[in-house]
């Protein structure tokens, strides 16, 4: 009886059952910063460049039309100069373009050919590279107000020299400072329209010419070449793809838009050299010393509206 009295509490006392288990709650999302992070994440794809704006970017780092081609027809005469410029987009322009959308592609930040520099060789060369590609670039830019005033100038004699000169280009120089400090956003839809307006009057110029060419007129070559101003004509026209690898960090979807944007603007700056020298040499009987800068101006009459040549 004591051996069941004692083993007895035992099996009618069972061990209470465990507390249920709280389930944990997770923590609530932080939706400010969520939102914040989808808004930022917008508004950077909503800054970067499209292909339209690129195109015409990469077209003014390159040409912006056939302004500064006239002293290859002074140098060597209307073929040699059509054959310059059929020639020289598949021996120079070409190759040069391939290689800076493929390493854009690549290395698509802002660095450009610096970062090119830096890949292949060590920080120093880069340096070197971004400091010699500066100054040349300022030399270069320097050319383009004193460009667009000897275009203006059969309009507007005043701007031929003196201070109106100096004036119109310094307003020029701060104008354009101006835009390009308001984004690169803007300034690739600035770029689309200057486009526009400064190749609508070659378009014009050549559809007036048409009926007057004389193909005799294209088979011209001059008697004393200059070889030196000739050459540096063609290779300044047709010049300068690698500055457009600086924009590669901008680009929305570099691998595809920035391949796309080289084609097109390799054709578009071809085309707006080509065509509007074989319309005037074709249609304009004059010597070939008469071809300077602003020589285009001239040959579209000299009338008001034809000032918008002159916008590069």
């Amino acid at each position: 009886m004591e051996q069941e009295i004692q083993i007895q509490p035992l099996i009618a006392s069972p061990p209470p059952p465990p507390p249920p288990q709280q389930q944990q709650q997770p923590p609530p999302l932080n939706t400010s910063a969520t939102s914040t992070t989808t808004t930022n994440a917008s508004n950077t794809k909503s800054k970067k460049l499209r292909l339209l704006p690129l195109i015409f970017l990469i077209y003014f780092e390159v040409s912006g039309g056939p302004y500064g081609a006239e002293n290859a027809v002074r140098a060597a005469g209307p073929l040699l100069t059509l054959t310059g410029f059929l020639v020289i987009p598949f021996v120079c322009s070409l190759p040069e373009a391939l290689i800076t959308a493929e390493l854009s592609t690549s290395f698509p930040g802002n660095g450009g050919f610096v970062l090119w520099a830096i890949h292949a060789f060590n920080p120093i060369t880069a340096s070197l590279t971004g400091s010699f590609k500066f100054l040349s670039s300022t030399i270069n830019t320097a050319t383009f107000p004193n460009l667009c005033s000897d275009y203006l100038s059969p309009v507007f004699p005043s701007l031929a020299a003196g201070a109106p000169r100096g004036l119109f280009i310094t307003l020029l120089i701060i104008t354009l400072s101006f835009i390009n400090y308001t984004g690169l956003t803007i300034v690739g839809y600035v770029a689309v329209a200057l486009g526009i307006v400064s190749l609508l009057p070659f378009v014009l110029m050549t559809c007036m010419a048409a009926p007057e060419v004389r193909p005799a007129r294209w088979t011209e070559v001059r008697k004393k070449i200059d070889w030196g101003l000739y050459m540096n004509t063609l290779f300044w026209n047709m010049n300068y793809w690698d500055n457009a690898s600086t924009l590669a960090g901008e680009v929305d979807q570099p691998q595809r838009s920035f391949p796309r944007a080289i084609l097109a603007a390799g054709i578009l700056t071809c085309v707006s050299y080509f065509v509007p020298i074989l319309a005037v040499t074709g249609a304009v009987d004059v010597s070939d010393d008469s071809w300077t800068d602003g020589f285009f101006a001239d040959a579209a009459g000299n009338q008001p509206q034809n000032a918008c040549i002159s916008f590069h």
